[in-house]
C-alpha cells in the first residue's frame, strides 16, 4: 500500500479476462477481440513517451484518456465515421475492428516538439515539407503542415513523405487523398473547440482504419497522449520573450526525461519517476480534461477490475 498518495493504489497496469484470447498490448490499451467484428479497447494507466513504456503508471490516466477520446470522437462524427460503439466504462470503448492504415496522421501548426528538435539539428525539411528559415521554438506555421511516420510494432515510428507513402504503396492515391483531407478538417474542428476553451491545439495524431471499405478514424482524437495544448492567453508574450509556453499535453512528461538523460536512445537508462511527479501527471490530464470539456472529473474507483472487466464484457459476447 502507498501512503504517499491514495490515489497511487489505484493503477490499471494490465488487464486480464478469463475466457478471452490474451489482448494485444498496444503502449496504453489492452485490445480484445469479440464476436461480431467489435474490439474491446481498454485505456490502461499505462504511459509512454519516446515510444517506451514507463515503468510507473499514472492513477486514473486511462479513465481520462478514454473519456477525453469519447467526448471529441461524438464531436466530430459529422466529419468522418468513428470506430465508437459504445462507452460502457470509462476505461472501456466498444469499437468496430477496422483494417488498419499502416500510417499514423500527423498534423502540427507550431514548431514544437519533435518538429522543433528536427528543425534545431539544422534540418530544414520534416517528411518532404519544406520549414521556412528564421522559425523559433513554438513559433506558428502560416498553414497546418502534415507530416506522416509509419507506425512500428515496437521501437520508434519513423517520419516519411507523403510521395513515399505512395511510391511504397503503403495506401492508395484515392484513399489517402481522402484521409488527408479528412485530417485537415478533423484539425480545424479541433482548433476551434481548443480555442473555445482558452486553448491552442498545437499539433496531434489521426489514426485510420477502412471498414466494408470506408474512411473510418480509430484509436484516440485529440486527447493529452495524441496531441498538444498552449494556453493561448500569454502565449504571444511568451514566444516574444522566448520563454516557455505555458501547455496541457504529455510534452513536460518528455521534457522531463530528456532532462534525465533519456530519449530512447540505444545505451540510455530509463528513469523511473517519482511518485511526486506521478501526482503532478495526473493533474496535468484532470486540467485537460476539465478544460476540454468543462466538467470536472470525478474517477470511478474500480476494486478488482478484471473481475470487472470480465463481467462487462460477457455483454458483448
Amino acid at each position: 500500500m502507498n501512503t504517499a498518495d491514495p490515489a497511487l493504489d489505484h493503477c490499471i497496469r494490465t488487464t486480464s479476462v478469463p475466457g478471452l484470447p490474451e489482448p494485444y498490448r498496444g503502449k496504453v490499451r489492452d485490445v480484445y477481440t469479440l464476436t461480431g467484428n467489435r474490439l474491446a479497447m481498454v485505456a490502461s494507466d499505462r504511459i509512454s513517451a519516446f515510444d517506451h513504456v514507463l515503468r510507473q503508471a499514472i492513477p486514473y490516466k486511462g479513465q481520462i484518456l478514454n473519456l477525453v477520446a469519447a467526448f471529441f470522437f461524438e464531436k466530430v462524427s459529422d466529419i468522418v465515421e468513428t470506430h465508437v460503439l459504445d462507452v460502457p466504462h470509462p476505461n472501456v470503448t466498444i469499437a468496430r475492428r477496422c483494417s488498419m492504415l499502416p500510417v499514423e496522421v500527423v498534423i502540427r501548426r507550431y514548431l514544437t516538439g519533435h518538429a522543433w528538435r528536427t528543425y534545431k539539428s539544422g534540418s530544414r525539411e520534416l517528411c518532404g515539407v519544406p520549414l521556412p528559415e528564421g522559425m523559433v521554438e513554438n513559433q506558428r506555421f502560416d498553414l497546418p503542415i502534415l507530416t506522416p511516420a509509419t507506425k512500428a510494432d515496437s521501437g520508434h515510428d519513423e517520419d516519411i513523405a507523403e510521395a513515399a507513402i505512395l511510391e511504397q504503396n503503403l495506401v492508395g492515391k484515392a484513399v489517402w487523398d481522402e484521409v488527408r483531407n479528412i485530417a485537415f478538417r478533423l484539425f480545424e474542428r479541433g482548433s476551434q473547440m481548443a480555442r473555445d476553451r482558452g486553448l491552442l491545439l498545437v499539433d496531434t495524431k489521426y489514426e485510420f482504419g477502412l471498414f466494408e471499405n470506408r474512411i473510418i478514424l480509430t484509436d484516440e482524437v485529440h486527447t493529452p497522449d495524441s496531441s498538444r495544448y498552449f494556453y493561448a492567453d500569454g502565449y504571444e508574450e511568451r514566444l516574444k520573450n522566448g520563454q516557455k509556453q505555458k501547455q496541457l499535453s504529455k510534452e513536460f512528461v518528455r521534457e522531463w526525461l530528456i532532462e534525465h538523460d533519456f530519449q530512447g536512445l540505444d545505451g540510455q537508462v530509463l528513469p523511473d519517476l517519482p511518485d511526486a511527479f506521478r501526482i503532478e501527471i495526473f493533474k496535468r490530464y484532470s486540467e485537460l480534461y476539465e478544460t476540454i470539456t468543462g466538467k470536472p472529473f470525478k474517477p470511478v474507483q474500480t476494486g478488482n477490475f478484471d473481475a470487472e472487466l470480465a463481467h462487462l464484457l460477457s455483454s458483448y459476447q
